[in-house]
């Protein structure tokens, strides 16, 4: 191969040969689907979880801090800090979810309408979901928490300056939140100048 000369080659798509009945878990729905490779013609099984689509929304107060929670996580047996999201209902706009939830779980909202800063796929090996990352300015406290049966949630404002050195060192590891705070730094200065 000449020297800066880049040979693409395409990848294609597996071909889905059996699909096995969904069984329903709650919060993401489990099935098995049998594929084939398009050129090996190789037959495997592929687990899928099927979720709704997630939300999340970094909220932003007029004096620039954030509006984090901590909240116990059964995945890990640990307490995260992260900021509110959730499941976007069906019929439901990601935009006004993300909204609904941080009301819900901070009982902060902004005086104006969120930003998406951008999608991302949690886990496309075996989920088939979005997440969407927005951010929420000037929010205000203006409802007490409204809290799902099984949450409880301890909302603290932290200085949005702060938010690199929490990350950097650990404090904030979901990754999830991650990802919303990598989409907010490529288009805002954490500084907010």
């Amino acid at each position: 191969m000449r020297r800066g000369y880049f040979y693409k080659i395409m990848i294609e798509k597996w071909k889905t040969i059996e699909r096995s009945k969904t069984i329903n878990y709650k919060i993401f729905n489990l099935a098995w689907v049998t594929r084939q490779h398009p050129q090996w013609n190789k037959k495997s099984k592929f687990v899928l979880l099927e979720s709704p689509r997630w939300v999340n929304i970094i909220p932003i107060t007029k004096s620039k801090n954030v509006v984090l929670i901590e909240q116990y996580r059964h995945g890990i047996d640990d307490i995260t800090l992260e900021v509110p999201g959730g499941l976007v209902e069906s019929d439901e706009d990601p935009l006004y979810a993300a909204e609904r939830e941080c009301a819900e779980e901070t009982g902060y909202i902004g005086t104006k309408n969120a930003f998406l800063l951008g999608e991302n796929l949690p886990n496309p090996a075996f989920l088939n979901n979005s997440c969407y990352s927005y951010v929420w300015f000037d929010c205000i406290k203006q409802k007490e928490q409204n809290l799902d049966k099984n949450e409880d949630i301890r909302v603290i404002e932290v200085p949005l300056t702060e938010i690199p050195s929490m990350i950097l060192n650990g404090k904030i590891k979901h990754s999830l939140v991650l990802t919303a705070f990598f989409f907010f730094s490529l288009k805002y200065d954490f500084n907010l100048r």
